[in-house]
This record gives structure tokens, sequence and C-alpha cells, in this order.
């Protein structure tokens, strides 16, 4: 199924996937693309327009990222964004110099003229700048679209050839209409559809799956969280009893977790599926390893020596399934983005894997994106609203070395917290929470004796992409409950401490 496509091109912006999302949302498709990507590749896809986005970078410096000019030529529409507009100012003749005085964060801006980018918006609005950097030569045909208090030229705009360029970034929440001011673009100016929905994604995607695999055997990865649970439920829509479920259980899920994957999707869908005991191999494995890192890579590894041993048992398979979603291919450092953490199923992968094809069909999609598919497929809602759950599991909510003995304490106490929160009817305000086992011992009292025992930290967040994320604020009652029944009720642990960080600096694991 074809749908409108919006490109995003990247000369190195940390808000290129907050963008994307933004224009998903408006169920609009858009891909992200390197700049490095050339424009034969670019028109190729017949971009309904193209927006381009980069970081904080000066146009001006030696090695600044350019792009072929032809791309202003092609009769599609470009915005620029930030980066994106100095680079476009100065291709088409004009000239960017270092501002005077220094614009950065909430700043208003007075729109100058009546056009399509910034219809229906009132006249002051307050958007998000950051740059140094202002246009000092406006390029030939374009006009001033919008200022602020300091900068003569916040946004600007060839109506005629359908160029503009915004020096704040209207991607950004605390940009009061970005939102409105990228559907003006979408719509108003390059005149997409909004076609892109997540039924389109399951139609589109039964279609792709079986072309490519026809009448061959596929093995999923099934963890039994919601990205592999999703990833298995489209498999089986598109090619049924092809598909043979293999759940490792590894040891190193959360309390009760794998008897209720085996009760719903071998005895609910009645999946061909089969559970793979593994704990004692894993931990084994991971015995004296603390790096958080090599833990990563050890259970990457063993994850996929397990499927292969199970695919010989049952004969030839030819493709390996995984809920690999597009956080994990950020994050995990693929393409321009530096590694910040390495995911089981894509960085943590050995370089032999004995499968003709690996099929990730979900990893463009983001993880509200993800659960709308599960709905969609008939997923119960309990198991699509389940909570996130790391692929490497509780050993990266675990400090240093991994036991059975910490893995029981880890589990318990963060059975208590995930019931503390349902009871207190806020498991759906809050996007993920958790607890972690820290390497933290101190000293407790416990009935009037001296103890020496670890310290459990709490992790509650929220966030619309996973790419970032706020802390989010528990009420004291709830915290106040969860601490007091984690120490009565738990072993070995008697302190409870609350994480207030956000995403960034922090990640949202604590490993």
């Amino acid at each position: 199924m074809n749908h409108d496509t919006v490109i995003i091109l990247d000369f190195g912006s940390s808000n290129n996937q907050l963008l994307a999302r933004k224009i998903r949302g408006a169920n609009v498709y858009c891909e992200v693309l390197p700049f490095t990507t050339s424009l034969e590749e670019i028109m190729s896809k017949n971009p309904k327009g193209i927006i381009l986005i980069g970081g904080s970078s000066s146009i001006s410096e030696e090695n600044a990222p350019k792009y072929n000019p032809d791309i202003f030529n092609q009769g599609i529409p470009v915005l620029g964004v930030g980066y994106g507009m100095q680079l476009m100012t100065v291709e088409l003749g004009g000239a960017v110099e270092q501002s005077k005085c220094v614009e950065s964060g909430k700043v208003e801006i007075a729109l100058e003229t009546d056009n399509e980018l910034f219809s229906k918006i009132t006249t002051e609005t307050n958007c998000w700048m950051d740059s140094t950097f202002q246009v000092s030569k406006m390029p030939s045909g374009f006009n001033v679209l919008a200022r602020t208090r300091n900068c003569a030229v916040a946004a600007i705009g060839n109506e005629e050839k359908n160029l503009y360029g915004v020096q704040f970034h209207p991607e950004v929440m605390k940009s009061q209409t970005g939102i409105e001011i990228i559907k003006n673009f979408l719509f108003n100016i390059c005149r997409c559809s909004a076609d892109w929905t997540m039924a389109s994604f399951i139609d589109a995607s039964i279609e792709d799956i079986r072309k490519r695999v026809g009448d061959k055997k596929v093995l999923c990865a099934l963890s039994g969280g919601v990205d592999s649970s999703v990833a298995a439920a489209l498999l089986y829509k598109a090619i049924g009893n092809q598909l043979i479920c293999i759940f490792v259980d590894h040891g190193l899920l959360r309390k009760n977790e794998g008897d209720q994957v085996e009760e719903v999707f071998a005895g609910q869908f009645g999946m061909n599926f089969t559970r793979v005991n593994a704990q004692e191999r894993f931990l084994n494995r991971l015995a004296n390893v603390s790096e958080p890192e090599e833990k990563r890579k050890i259970i990457g590894e063993e994850f996929i020596r397990v499927f292969e041993e199970e695919a010989k048992k049952i004969g030839k398979v030819d493709f390996l399934v995984q809920g690999t979603i597009y956080p994990d291919i950020i994050e995990s450092g693929v393409g321009n983005a530096k590694v910040i953490k390495s995911h089981h199923n894509v960085g943590g992968l050995p370089e032999h894997v004995d499968f003709e094809e690996i099929l990730e069909p979900l990893r463009d999609l983001f993880k509200d994106e993800v659960r709308s598919v599960g709905l969609g497929l008939g997923l119960p809602e309990y198991l699509v609203w389940r909570q996130p759950f790391p692929g490497p599991g509780l050993a990266i909510r675990i400090i240093g070395d991994i036991t059975f003995e910490k893995l029981e304490t880890l589990r318990e106490t963060d059975h208590i917290f995930r019931e503390e929160v349902e009871r207190a009817g806020l498991s759906k305000s809050i996007n993920q929470y958790f607890t972690v086992l820290t390497n933290i011992k101190s000293v407790g009292v416990t009935n009037n004796e001296r103890t020496y025992d670890y310290t459990v930290a709490l992790r509650a967040v929220n966030t619309k992409d996973f790419m970032s994320a706020e802390w989010t604020k528990i009420p004291y009652s709830v915290l106040e409950i969860t601490s007091s029944r984690i120490i009565n009720e738990v072993k070995n642990v008697n302190r409870v401490v609350y994480d207030i960080t956000s995403k960034p600096p922090a990640t949202i694991e604590w490993e």
C-alpha cells in the first residue's frame, strides 16, 4: 500500500526522531535519512516534501555538512529547520553570520506576513530557539516570515517555489504552536494525505511478509514483552502455522511472567509454541559479569544460540523474527547515531547467525504505534499495555553481578511496585515503572537489630517516544506504601530511594 511520504534529511540533530513522531502523529508517513543519502535515492521515494534538520553546528564551519543544492530545484516543498534553514540560505545565495545577541530557549516570535506555513496562527507565538547564528543576507526570492526581539530573521519563505526555513524548532513541545506549523507544511504546502494509520500498516506488513516468506518456516523470538508479542501476532496473522514461536525463559523475567506468556500464546491463541527453560544456562554464562555492555552481548548471543538449537530440532527454518523497534535502532548506534547502549536484538547480535534472514516487522515503529498495532490485531489490552521490558530482562536492573538470590529479590520488589501503581489507578498514566536492585548496601535497623542490606531504587517515567522522558511525580502516599511493603516483605532490602532523573541525561534503564 502506497502512502504519501515526507523525507527528514538529518544533519546531526538530536530531535530527528521527535520530528518524525510528530509527523506520523499527523497520520503522514515519514522516513529519517542521513545527509549522506544521495538525491537520487531520496527522489526514488517520490516524497511529497523534504525537511532538513540539524544540530547546533554553523554552516560557516570548515567541516559543516553540506548537500546537493539541486534538492531545492526538484519542485518539491522543502522546510529547513535550525541548521537546515542556514543550509538553505547559503546554498541559495544568502549568508549567515554569528549573532550579536544570542537567543536560546523559549522565545516569542512575531509574524510578518500572511503565508501558508503560519496559516491560522496568531501574530505572536512562543517557540523554542537554539542557535547563535542568524541570516544576514536573504536569498533571492525569499521574504522574512517571522522575527524575534533580537533576531530579525526567525523564518523565511519563497512561496513561489515552496521553500521555507525556520530558525526555531517546531518539533519541540515548548514551541507553543509547533504542531500547527508542522501540519501547515504537511497539508497546506506539501498537500499530503493523512493516510498513515496502523490499520494500513498492518495491511501493508501482512502483504510484505507473505511475499518475503512464501511457503518457508519462520521462527519467532518471543519474549512475551509488548514488542515481541505484537511481532508474533503480526506474523501469525500473515502466515499462520508457518510461524513457530520459541519462548526462551532465561530466568531473567518478572514474577510469574513465564507462565503468563505460555497461557496467552499457547492457550488463548493456539500458536505453535515452545517454551525453553534455559535459566541455568543463562545464569552460568552471566556468572561474575558486572559490566552492562558485556551482559547485553552475552544475553544476545545466548538467545541466538538457543534459537539455532531449537531450529535444528524443528528442521529447516529460514527466518528469525525479532521485536526490534525504532528506539532500539537509534540507541544501538545504527546509522549516524552514537552508541548509547546495545540492544540484545540489534547491536548485541553475534557475528554468525544461523538463519537465512532476520525479519523485524516493527523496526520503523515507535512504542505507541506498536501498541496500536497490537490492539488492531486483537491482542488483549492487558498484554498490549504490559509494562515495557528490555530484552536482557532483569539482568540490566541488577547493578553488578547477577545471582539467583538477587533476581528473586528484584522480582518481589518489582511486583510490589507494580501492584501499588495499579491499585492507585496510575498504571496507564505512567509510561514505564520498575525497580532496580542497586549494588549499594547501607546500614539499617530491623526488629531492633542492625542490618547491612541492599538499596532498591524505584524508577517511573513519562514519555511520548522513549527517546526522551521526564520522571513521574508519583503521589507520596503511593511511594510511602510501596517503600513500606518492600522493606517489610522482601528479604535483604533495608532502604528504598526514588530516581528523579530525566532522560537525558540519564537513560530510562539504569544499565
